[in-house]
């Protein structure tokens, strides 16, 4: 049976591995070339979405929403200097989600989630995987709108594509 949260994550982890594949072979000053867009530049939406999965590791692995929240800050204004180093940092933390994901036997638990901008509330395991995913989705596409205004081409990292990438044993 398909554990649609882990394989929602995995999408996420091949779809970032597919957006720097496709700014690495961009010449390296497109990482910082100043687009006006969501994000000033594509390293600010790198450093965003990282800080962002780091922000929800902590928290699914036993920090406070509040506390781990505070910890990203630094990562989120974190810029770094190429597209190896961020590819590096989502590697990391991607094998972290994977261990974690590995000895969960209940994501459907719940846990009170503290909120800083919208309060608390109790929040399945889940849930949070699939909003790290989503998120992640979603400033891809920003990622993808600044490469076209800087005059490149994206790269389909739909989930749609990840189906026929990703071999069947895996999924």
């Amino acid at each position: 049976m398909t554990n649609h949260p882990v394989e929602m994550f995995n999408y996420h982890i091949w779809a970032n591995q597919t957006i720097l594949g496709r700014i690495k072979e961009l010449s390296p000053s497109v990482l910082n070339q100043e687009v006006n867009s969501s994000f000033p530049t594509i390293a600010h939406a790198l450093s965003h979405i990282y800080a962002v999965d780091t922000m929800w590791y902590l928290v699914l692995t036993g920090t406070g929403m509040p506390e781990a929240f505070q910890k990203s800050i630094p990562l989120n204004m974190s810029i770094l200097n190429s597209v190896d180093e961020y590819a590096n940092l989502f590697a990391q933390l991607s094998e972290q989600y994977k261990k974690w994901l590995q000895n969960q036997t209940d994501l459907e638990q719940t846990i009170l989630l503290d909120n800083p901008f919208a309060g608390i509330r109790q929040t399945r395991l889940s849930e949070i995987v699939l909003h790290t995913a989503n998120h992640g989705t979603y400033h891809r596409g920003n990622i993808s709108t600044m490469l076209r205004q800087l005059g490149h081409a994206s790269t389909m990292n739909d989930y749609s594509l990840f189906w026929y990438q990703m071999p069947a044993e895996a999924i």
